[in-house]
C-alpha cells in the first residue's frame, strides 16, 4: 500500500516532467498545428511555411489578457506584424468546461469588440496544440520563422503584471522579436518567462 502511494504522488511529477520534455523548444521545428477557427475552418501551421508566425495563447477570462486587450496594445502589437505581413495566430486552449471557455462565435466577437487583428483564432479545447508548445500561460507567445523553426518563446513583455499603466515602460518583446528577425538578425531574448493566468486545459483521458 505504500508503495501504491508513492507511486500515485509521484505520478503527477513524473507527467508533468514528461510534458515538459515535449515542449517545444526554441531553435528546433515549431510542432505542427491543425486546428479549426472560429468559423469551423481548418487551419494548420504549415500552411503558412514562407512566413514569420506569431501564436498567441489568449483566454478573455483571463486579467492579463484583458490588460493588453482593454488598453489597446495586443490589437497594436497584431497590427503592427500584419503590416510586416506576419500571420497572427491566436490560439485558445480553454477546456469546455470551464467557466471562462466561450464558444467561437462569442470569443471571435470578444475579440472584433476590441478591434483585434489575429489572421486566424483556433480552438483549442482538446488542449493538443497547448501541450504541445507547453503553452502554460495566457498570454503566453511564440514566434516561428518562415523556415518552421521555433525562434521566440515567452511573455508579450518585459513587466509581469496585470496593470495597464505598465504597459508604456515594458519592452514588448514580441514586436522587439520581429523586427530583429525580420532584418535577419538572432534575436536579443530569444526564450523569457511567460506570465499571467494558468491555461485551463482539459484533464487528459
Amino acid at each position: 500500500m505504500l508503495l501504491l502511494r508513492r507511486t500515485l504522488f509521484a505520478l503527477p511529477l513524473l507527467l508533468a516532467a514528461a510534458g515538459a520534455q515535449a515542449a517545444a523548444t526554441v531553435g528546433q521545428p515549431a510542432p505542427e498545428i491543425t486546428l479549426k477557427d472560429t468559423t469551423g475552418k481548418t487551419v494548420r501551421l504549415s500552411d503558412f511555411k514562407g512566413k514569420h508566425v506569431v501564436l498567441e495563447w489568449t483566454n478573455p477570462g483571463c486579467p492579463f489578457v484583458r490588460k493588453h486587450y482593454d488598453s489597446g496594445n495586443m490589437p497594436a502589437t497584431q497590427k503592427d506584424a500584419a503590416g510586416k505581413d506576419v500571420v497572427w495566430l491566436a490560439v485558445n486552449s480553454t477546456e469546455k468546461a470551464s467557466g471562462d471557455y466561450l464558444e467561437p462565435a462569442k470569443l471571435s466577437s470578444w475579440l472584433k469588440e476590441r478591434q483585434s487583428v489575429p489572421t486566424a483564432i483556433l480552438m483549442d479545447e482538446e488542449g493538443t496544440a497547448g501541450r504541445a508548445y507547453g503553452a502554460r500561460t495566457t498570454p503566453h507567445m511564440y514566434i516561428v520563422n518562415p523556415q518552421g523553426q521555433l525562434i521566440y518563446a515567452g511573455g508579450i513583455d518585459s513587466i509581469a503584471s496585470a496593470k495597464i499603466d505598465d504597459i508604456p515602460r515594458a519592452t514588448n518583446y514580441v514586436k522587439t522579436g520581429l523586427a530583429e528577425a525580420l532584418a535577419g538578425k538572432p534575436l536579443t531574448a530569444a526564450t523569457t518567462r511567460p506570465y499571467g493566468c494558468s491555461i485551463k486545459y482539459k484533464d487528459p483521458a
